[in-house]
């Protein structure tokens, strides 16, 4: 399994912000730009939250069983690989919908004078952050369910290659 990249989710997450936000523009020039839901960044905090708590109930399982403690509960790899798929996806999906709220932001901010445009913008805002909160969860969740390397096979005792 791949690891996630940091520069491909910054590159999802600017490619659709520069598309919102002229696709923005144009919807605003046509007629009346679409809102920002409420609930975009109450349910992007919600996931971020649940791969949190995923990563620190794997972390902890994994500790127990490094320090051998009698009642340790194991980590099934199989149920490890699938928290990290979702983490992945989960990331790849915030940093387009983060991207698209930022770019819907950005052209807010022309307006902000309309109550009805700060609100949406503050809403935007939030998804932003909750966005990056979803991708920081599942970086860590990834992070927690890194295997080792491998240091007969990958580098330590071998001759570096040129």
């Amino acid at each position: 399994m791949r690891e996630l990249r940091i520069r491909l989710l910054a590159g999802v997450f600017i490619v659709a912000g520069v598309l919102s936000w002229a696709g923005a523009r144009l919807w605003n020039a046509i007629g009346t730009l679409p809102s920002v839901p409420l609930a975009a960044p109450i349910v992007l905090a919600v996931i971020a939250v649940i791969l949190l708590a995923t990563a620190l109930s794997i972390r902890a399982r994994l500790k127990a069983q490094r320090e051998r403690r009698p009642d340790a509960k194991g980590v099934d790899p199989l149920m490890a690989a699938r928290a990290v798929v979702f983490g992945q996806s989960s990331a790849l999906v915030a940093a387009l919908v983060a991207g698209m709220y930022g770019g819907a932001g950005v052209f807010l901010l022309e307006s902000l004078d309309i109550p009805a445009r700060l609100d949406q913008a503050i809403y935007a805002g939030f998804s932003v952050v909750a966005g990056i909160g979803v991708i920081a969860a599942a970086i860590f969740l990834e992070r927690v369910c890194k295997l080792p390397e491998d240091d007969e096979h990958n580098g330590a005792g071998a001759a570096p290659t040129t």
